[in-house]
């Protein structure tokens, strides 16, 4: 099915009822860029825990013609540094109907309305390497490389 390509981008935070369609996005995202498959049941479980408590994460969707089309998730980081919240954006989706026709970048700019508004110091995300579309998305959204690697062990419950 192809997405109408006038219609805008209507955003807004995600409902506990957009559960299984911000299931399916992970699930594809992870296909995708890093050709995972995750276990839909351990998933939808961190969808829902999400959804119930805003201090573990925030989705965003963006609607198209009343469909939801994409997905942002946020988490939030305390920088001593700089005495402020940096807002990390993960689990970034936009279904392949509606790629290229503005639902990232409406569902970032709103996300960045919110961080001024809330005077959160700073956005960041990561990336696949190999994932260079994403990468340009983001260079002309005004995110830059960062000096930082990211490190990680995900070994702590036994997975």
């Amino acid at each position: 099915m192809s997405a109408p390509r006038a219609s805008p981008t209507f955003v807004r935070p995600a409902r506990p009822a957009d559960a299984d369609t911000l299931t399916d996005f992970n699930l594809a995202m992870a296909h995708e860029t890093e050709h995972l498959t995750l276990d839909r049941a351990t998933l939808s479980a961190g969808v829902r825990a999400a959804l119930a408590d805003p201090l573990k994460a925030r989705y965003f969707v963006g609607e198209v013609d009343g469909r939801v089309a994409g997905m942002l998730m946020l988490t939030l980081e305390w920088s001593d540094w700089r005495n402020g919240e940096i807002w990390w954006i993960q689990s970034v989706y936009v279904h392949r109907d509606f790629r290229r026709l503005g639902v990232f970048k409406a569902i970032y700019r709103h996300v960045e309305s919110l961080a001024r508004q809330q005077n959160a110091v700073g956005l960041r995300l990561y990336v696949v390497h190999e994932n260079k579309a994403a990468q340009e998305t983001y260079r002309q959204l005004g995110m830059e490389l960062s000096e930082y690697l990211v490190m990680e062990n995900l070994k702590l419950r036994g997975s």
